[in-house]
C-alpha cells in the first residue's frame, strides 16, 4: 500500500466542514442574515464550554462588529458552517447578533402591482 502524498505541502492537515459542526447542517444560527452585525458579548469568558479554534478565532475577530459574511470570509469557512458555529456561541451567549437595520420601508403590493403594469405597458 503506498503512503498518500500531500499536493501542497503547506496545507496542512484538512478538517472537512461536517466534523467542524459536529455533524449538523442547522443551528439557531440558520435565522442570521449575511449582514447581521456580531459581536463577541464583553465580560464572557471564551473558554467557557468546549469552543473550537474556529469558534475562538470566530470570538477574537467579533471583538469589532462584524457582519456574517465578512466572518465566512474571513475564517475561510463555507457560510452554512459558519452560521451553525455562530449559532453554538448565540446559544451560549457569547455573541450578539444584531439583524440588518431596515433604511426604508418596504413597497406595497399596489406600488409592486403598478410597476409590472407599467413595465408590461412598454
Amino acid at each position: 500500500m503506498t503512503e498518500p502524498q500531500w499536493l501542497d505541502e503547506d496545507a496542512g492537515p484538512i478538517v472537512r466542514p461536517y466534523a467542524l459542526t459536529g455533524g449538523r447542517t442547522r443551528s439557531s444560527g440558520d435565522d442570521f442574515d449575511l449582514i447581521s452585525i456580531v459581536t463577541a458579548v464583553d465580560g464572557r469568558r471564551a473558554d467557557e464550554g468546549p469552543l473550537g479554534p474556529e469558534q475562538r478565532r470566530i470570538l477574537a475577530i467579533a471583538r469589532e462588529p462584524m457582519s456574517v459574511a465578512d466572518i465566512a470570509s474571513e475564517i475561510d469557512l463555507p457560510l452554512g458552517v459558519v452560521r451553525v458555529l455562530l449559532g453554538d456561541l448565540h446559544d451560549h451567549e457569547l455573541i450578539s447578533v444584531r439583524p440588518p437595520a431596515q433604511v426604508a420601508p418596504l413597497p406595497s403590493e399596489r406600488i409592486l402591482k403598478e410597476v409590472i403594469n407599467g413595465l408590461r405597458a412598454l
